[in-house]
C-alpha cells in the first residue's frame, strides 16, 4: 500500500456528498487541506463544522495552495466543466461527482485534457465499490455465468416524491436537460456496464415528469433535507422517471427503471444478470449478500467475507466477514484505489475505478436516452 498520507486533497463543495467524501479521506489518512463553498461564507461556515482548518474563496486560491494534489470536485453538475479544466490545466489530479458534465460536447473535452495531463482522473460511481458488486465483475470476466443474456434492474428513490420537495437537480439549467436518468440512472447504466464488461449500444426511452409544477423554497435547502420558510411555483421539465429499454453488441438485452418520486424507496438499486450458465443479482439494500442462481443445482446466497472471495472482491472489501459495510466504505475502496495510483503516477492494472472515458460514455447514454424518448424509438448509442 501506497503512503497516501504524504497525498494533500481538497474538496470543491460542501454539501451532503462533499461531507463524504472528506469522511472517506479521512479514514484514508488523506490530509484534507481545505474546501470551497459554494461561497466564501459559506466555505468558511461549512469548514468549521466539519473541523477542516482552510476555507478558499476561490478555486484560484485553491489550485495555487501547493499542498493539494488532488482536488475532490461535488458541486452541482453545471460547475464541473469549468472546474475540472481548471483543476486539470493546474497539475492537479482530480475525482469528479457524476455526472462528468452538462453535454457530451464537455465531455468529451475533458476526456481529451485528461488524456493530456497525465494525472488521475476518475469519476464518483462509487457503487461498484460495494465488494459483492467488485466480486460479481470477477466472476462474469472468469466466465462463471457464461455469455450475458439479460440484464435487468432499477434505481428508485423517494426524495423527490412531493410537490414540495426541492432540490438544485430539478432545474434544466443546473443539473441538465435530464435528472432521474443522469443523476442515479448513471449509477446503474455504470454499474451494470462494469460488472457485464459491456456497454449497452442501443436504447429505446419513455421519460416521465409526473409534478409539471413544484414549489420551489424561497431560501436554500440542502440535499435529502426538507424546505423551510415561503416556496414559489416553478415549472419542471425534468424526468421524475424512466423506463429504458436496452440492446448490447453481442446480443444481450436490458431494461432498467429510475424513479425519484416512489414512496417508501430511499435508494433501491438493484440489478439481475442472467447468463447460459448462471445468474447472479444484487440489491443495494442488501450489499452484503450476491445471489447466484442455477438451473440443475440448488440457487446460492453468497454473504461478503474476503476469506471466501475472488481477488476482486477481496481488495474491495476492508472489513472481515460478519461485519457489514455499506454506502460510506465504497467511497473509502475507490479512493483507497485512487490515491494508491496517485502515488503510482498511472493507473494501475488492476484499478477499477470509473474513468473519464467511462464518464463520457454515460453522458453519451444520456443523449441518446433524451433523443429516443423524443422520437419515440430505437438510438444508437455512439462508440465512446
Amino acid at each position: 500500500m501506497h503512503d497516501v498520507a504524504r497525498t494533500g486533497a481538497a474538496v470543491v463543495g460542501t454539501g451532503f456528498i462533499g461531507t463524504v467524501h472528506i469522511g472517506a479521506l479521512r479514514r484514508l489518512g488523506v490530509p484534507v487541506i481545505g474546501v470551497l463553498g459554494s461561497s466564501p461564507e459559506r466555505g468558511a461556515e461549512r469548514a468549521a463544522a466539519l473541523g477542516v482548518a482552510q476555507a478558499y474563496r476561490s478555486l484560484d486560491e485553491l489550485l495555487a495552495d501547493p499542498l493539494v494534489q488532488v482536488v475532490h470536485v461535488t458541486s452541482p453538475n453545471v460547475a464541473h466543466f469549468d472546474q475540472v479544466t481548471q483543476i486539470l490545466s493546474a497539475g492537479k489530479h482530480v475525482i469528479c461527482e457524476k455526472p462528468l458534465a452538462m453535454t457530451s460536447a464537455q465531455s468529451a473535452q475533458m476526456v481529451t485534457l485528461a488524456h493530456n495531463s497525465g494525472k488521475i482522473a476518475a469519476v464518483c460511481y462509487n457503487t461498484r465499490f460495494y465488494p459483492l458488486n467488485q466480486q460479481a465483475r470477477g466472476m462474469v470476466a472468469a466466465g462463471e455465468l457464461g455469455q450475458i443474456r439479460l440484464i435487468s434492474g432499477q434505481f428508485h428513490q423517494d426524495w423527490l416524491a412531493k410537490d414540495t420537495d426541492w432540490n438544485w437537480r430539478l432545474e434544466a439549467d443546473e443539473g441538465g436537460p435530464l435528472r432521474s436518468v443522469s443523476d442515479i440512472g448513471t449509477h446503474w447504466i455504470d454499474l451494470t456496464s462494469f460488472i457485464s464488461g459491456q456497454r449497452a449500444s442501443a436504447v429505446f426511452a419513455e421519460l416521465a415528469t409526473f409534478m409539471p409544477v413544484r414549489q420551489k423554497p424561497t431560501g436554500p435547502v440542502e440535499t435529502f433535507s426538507a424546505a423551510k420558510g415561503g416556496t414559489e411555483p416553478r415549472r419542471i421539465n425534468t424526468d421524475d422517471a424512466a423506463m429504458i429499454l436496452l440492446r448490447y453488441p453481442d446480443g444481450a438485452r436490458g431494461v432498467m427503471s429510475t424513479s425519484q418520486i416512489s414512496r417508501g424507496h430511499r435508494g433501491t438499486l438493484w440489478w439481475d444478470m442472467s447468463g447460459t450458465d448462471a445468474s447472479a443479482a444484487w440489491h443495494a439494500d442488501r450489499p452484503e449478500q450476491l445471489w447466484i442462481g442455477h438451473r440443475d443445482a440448488p440457487n446460492q446466497i453468497m454473504l461478503r467475507d474476503p476469506s471466501m472471495m475472488n481477488p476482486m472482491g477481496i481488495a474491495a472489501s476492508t472489513l472481515p466477514g460478519g461485519h457489514s459495510e455499506g454506502f460510506a466504505d465504497t467511497f473509502h475502496a475507490f479512493f483507497r484505489q485512487v490515491y494508491a495510483d496517485v502515488e503510482r503516477g498511472a493507473r494501475g492494472a488492476a484499478s477499477s475505478y470509473a474513468s473519464f472515458d467511462d464518464g463520457h460514455y454515460e453522458m453519451l447514454f444520456c443523449d441518446a436516452v433524451l433523443k429516443s424518448a423524443q422520437d419515440g424509438r430505437w438510438v444508437d448509442i455512439p462508440d465512446a
